[in-house]
């Protein structure tokens, strides 16, 4: 799989110039601690190929939000160890925050969070961090590193304001380290939507999300390293987004564990599509009222 262009989905290079950017988009594209499947290291370049092929008008919002210019940064290449790869992805995220543009993180394992996290807590005092994910990654540490990805929002839940959505897998042991009133269990959320106006109401007013793609039902995302069934509905998932978009400032968002599959590429797309409308939806309003 080979990507057509140098830049985010194709787009011409004049949206794509670093100056005139709003967003910055960053691959981490390392797969070290994952303990099943394996893949998420090519995550990125499937990402990037769907985002080629897709449409850039949205329907939704009636808006074509990558005007607003989306720069592609240099990946993150270390591997050797987690260790490195954490103080890689602080370091960098660190640096990238100086810039003041909206920065984005593309995955990799859920493990490369950590650095990323830090970083951004680091910038706001304030800080509510969103995880949408089927497992709960509150192991303070797995296999003999606090930076595996089971431990993805462990220091999260020390450092910030951690609200949970989606969860259906974890450890006993977990228990210990969960906040009860800011976690938000599938089969809590399935068939009411009263949840998101609860879980908005207790976020500060900046919120980093992080989105592991297994939140998704493993029926429409089965390409992750550890799906999971009953999972969170496309629809669903949007609406709760955009609301979370309007309501609060978003100071950035990672999207992580796609382990993509050459016998079915539809969850790439999902992956691409998501970022998308996340993008849309943080700059919705600047869009419609001219002002970006």
């Amino acid at each position: 799989m080979k990507t057509k262009t140098q830049t985010y989905a194709g787009i011409p290079e004049e949206y794509a110039d670093f100056d005139r950017a709003r967003v910055l988009l960053q691959s981490i594209p390392y797969d070290g601690t994952s303990s099943w499947g394996k893949g998420a290291d090519r995550g990125f370049e499937a990402f990037a190929y769907a985002s080629e092929n897709m449409e850039l008008y949205d329907i939704e919002t009636d808006t074509e939000v990558y005007k607003v210019g989306v720069h592609m940064l240099p990946p993150v290449l270390e591997d050797r160890s987690p260790e490195l790869v954490f103080r890689a992805a602080y370091e960098e995220t660190k640096k990238n925050l100086e810039y003041g543009k909206f920065l984005t993180i593309f995955g990799g394992e859920h493990s490369i969070s950590i650095g990323v996290i830090k970083a951004y807590y680091e910038k706001y005092a304030d800080l509510t961090v969103l995880q949408i994910d089927a497992h709960a990654d509150l192991r303070p540490e797995y296999m003999g590193t606090p930076y595996n990805h089971a431990c993805a929002v462990y220091d999260a839940s020390r450092h910030t304001n951690l609200i949970q959505v989606g969860i259906r897998s974890m450890d006993v042991s977990e228990k210990e380290h969960m906040d009860m009133k800011k976690v938000y269990f599938a089969h809590q959320i399935m068939d009411n939507d009263y949840w998101m106006e609860e879980a908005i109401k207790k976020m500060t007013d900046h919120v980093y999300i992080t989105f592991d793609l297994d939140a998704f039902d493993s029926g429409i995302m089965p390409s992750t390293g550890t799906p999971e069934p009953g999972g969170m509905r496309w629809y669903q998932t949007l609406e709760f987004l955009r609301k979370v978009f309007n309501r609060k400032n978003v100071v950035g968002f990672d999207i992580v564990e796609l382990l993509p599959s050459p016998e079915n590429p539809a969850p790439d797309f999902i992956a691409a599509k998501l970022y998308y409308k996340m993008l849309t939806y943080k700059f919705e309003k600047e869009i419609k009222d001219n002002i970006f």
